[in-house]
């Protein structure tokens, strides 16, 4: 059994769209932070997207668990020309687009940027190789909404509509784990205390 615990890096503040920009993750909520790390298991691999976000969120959490080189593939998604604009500047520059990126997810994608099924795939890539390489019962992942939504939609096998109907909160816990055939869904967006 592969156990990945997929952490929410911590928040940027920011009201934009926020994709491959390299934001700084917020940091400052020690007991929250310490609360996270002591509720992971400690003899976790942990592993984090090349982002800045996710990779000071991970060295806040790792404590003594062995550290993984930081994966591209774990990034969040590329929302090319969108990256800093609010939802409302993006809906007045593109609307239908704006719409059906979100009601349909799957092949649409930004200008410049990355469809639902393309960070899927890169995703699923790189938990595949972590499956394969590591051999580890336990590993925690630090990466961004997007990629843990990805990961639910394929461990529910859902739509990823509906996967998008998740709340994933900023330094929250999503448990998921595969048995060596079927996937498993354990909490989705736990806060620890």
């Amino acid at each position: 059994m592969t156990h990945f615990w997929w952490v929410r890096h911590g928040p940027t503040h920011q009201k934009s769209f926020v994709g491959w920009r390299d934001i700084p993750a917020d940091l400052s909520d020690t007991p929250l932070i310490s609360a996270v790390a002591n509720y992971l298991p400690q003899d976790a691999l942990i592993i984090s997207s090349d982002l800045i976000r996710s990779t000071t969120t991970a060295d806040a959490i790792q404590g003594q668990r062995n550290r993984l080189p930081h994966d591209q593939r774990l990034r969040e998604f590329d929302f090319g020309d969108w990256d800093g604009l609010t939802f409302d500047e993006v809906n007045a520059r593109d609307p239908i687009l704006c719409r059906e990126y979100w009601e349909k997810p799957g092949d649409v994608a930004p200008p410049n940027g990355e469809s639902w099924n393309a960070v899927a795939g890169r995703v699923n890539a790189a938990v595949d190789h972590l499956i394969q390489s590591t051999k580890s019962q336990h590993i925690i992942v630090v990466a961004h909404f997007g990629v843990i939504m990805t990961q639910i939609q394929k461990v529910e096998g859902d739509d990823a509509y509906k996967a998008l109907g998740h709340k994933i909160d900023n330094l929250s816990v999503t448990d998921l784990r595969f048995d060596g055939q079927n996937w498993h869904r354990g909490a989705i967006n736990h806060l620890p205390e």
